[in-house]
């Protein structure tokens, strides 16, 4: 061993730990995906399975409560047609209102415990204390809305005793008003919870910089924080307006059959037994799910939050 090159004995010794490395990577990596193929198969069938099926489904022909196996367009023209097009359009005014409802009260909510609350315990105190609404289901508190805003409900009676207005407004209940206040009541949370997450995670040596350099207050907030709370502010949108697009409970409750929504269409399609029709809604409503996470994403890299 003594006669032989250095060069040799040293590449004898670093070669030697690499061969026997090497398999020991390959059955990592095996291990690694035999951890990750029973989650991988739960999502293949209880996901991606039951949108084959609605995608198969949407190209079958139907007629009179019956379906048969074809392949045809007919469902997907009737979606276009000025009926099925004027509930699209209403789903896409509420998502919009509600989006930007949830956004300016989650923004400051979430502005306020993460800069305005000093203590950590009394801020995750405070954020626990928003979520305990969503401890109850969301029909339960779209039907406690129906007292306050009903006819005879608080705020008619309140505005009748203050002599606002001389009879019970009926715009109130029961109306895309209604309508839009549930669910910006319903789904608030999901925009202050990424934002708020985000919010937290800001250096604070930038704000002061920001200060030092002769920012004022709403500078700040231009542009810092909002900047830099844009992956929140992506997230919560993607939340707020995937549960809009697809709600049919609320508007049903809370429209008392005065508003329509593609969601609510679709329940009262599978309702009638137009299994074809519906799951055509559904593909469509799907792909404009999609590019609107697809479009956020691209304009916001959201990847470092999750």
């Amino acid at each position: 061993m003594s006669s032989l090159p250095r060069e040799v004995l040293q590449t004898s010794v670093v070669t030697q730990p690499a061969r026997v490395g090497h398999p020991l990577r390959n059955l990592r990596s095996v291990a690694a995906y035999l951890l990750a193929a029973p989650y991988a198969l739960v999502l293949l069938v209880f996901l991606v399975a039951p949108i084959v099926l609605i995608v198969i489904v949407s190209f079958w022909q139907y007629s009179n409560f019956v379906m048969k196996p074809a392949f045809v367009l007919d469902n997907y023209r009737e979606v276009f047609t000025a009926v099925y097009l004027a509930t699209y359009l209403n789903t896409f005014k509420f998502a919009v209102i509600v989006w930007a409802c949830t956004l300016f009260i989650g923004f400051w909510v979430a502005y306020f415990l993460a800069f305005e609350v000093p203590s950590t315990r009394m801020r995750t105190a405070l954020f626990l204390l928003c979520t305990v609404p969503f401890l109850t289901s969301n029909v339960i508190r779209s039907i406690a809305w129906i007292p306050f805003l009903g006819r005879n409900g608080i705020l008619n009676s309140t505005l009748l005793a203050l002599h606002l207005t001389q009879k019970p407004i009926e715009i109130f209940l029961f109306s895309d008003f209604s309508v839009i206040i549930s669910l910006v009541h319903l789904y608030t949370l999901f925009m202050v919870a990424p934002i708020f997450n985000t919010m937290v995670r800001i250096d604070h040596s930038l704000i002061e910089a920001a200060r030092d350099g002769g920012a004022s207050e709403w500078g700040v907030i231009r542009e810092v924080i909002i900047p830099l709370s844009g992956p929140g502010i992506a997230i919560g949108t993607i939340f707020v307006v995937s549960l809009v697009l697809g709600d049919f409970t609320t508007v049903r409750l809370m429209s008392g059959g005065q508003a329509s929504s593609v969601g609510l269409a679709i329940s009262n399609m599978i309702g009638g037994l137009q299994y074809p029709l519906a799951a055509a809604n559904a593909v469509i409503l799907l792909l404009v799910t999609l590019l609107i996470v697809g479009a956020l994403m691209w304009m916001v890299d959201i990847r470092k939050e999750l």
